[in-house]
């Protein structure tokens, strides 16, 4: 069901979330991301692949060094992988990870329940 929010409760579900992944101290706890890793990751798992290092940057707007560095810290947290294009050996093609898809449900869990306590009052 979707609901309308004040700008005031927008920015105390954004709060609830980020303080939640800050909190969440379990053996597969959503990691510590940044905004640009976020946003990297999402982007990965919300939008119909394939994606590539050149796609992801010109979609964020941001260089492909960018992409690459946050990259490397979710290559380590075994969320993403990426493997050289067959067809064009110059493209990285960015690979979804079982971690990495029950890393994301996690995070709308968490988004989702936050939301549900806002809507509730909670």
């Amino acid at each position: 069901m979707a609901f309308d929010l004040t700008t005031e409760e927008s920015l105390r579900l954004l709060y609830e979330i980020a303080l939640g992944l800050v909190r969440e101290n379990k053996p597969n706890a959503v990691p510590d991301f940044t905004v640009r890793q976020l946003a990297i990751l999402l982007t990965i798992y919300l939008e119909k692949p394939p994606h590539t290092v050149r796609g992801l940057a010109s979609k964020l707007g941001v260089t492909k060094p960018v992409i690459t560095r946050a990259l490397d810290a979710l290559g380590k947290s075994a969320i993403v992988s990426r493997r050289r294009d067959e067809k064009d050996r110059r493209n990285v093609i960015i690979q979804r990870t079982v971690k990495g898809s029950l890393t994301v449900e996690s995070l709308g869990d968490m988004v989702r329940a936050k939301s549900c306590d806002l809507r509730d009052g909670s």
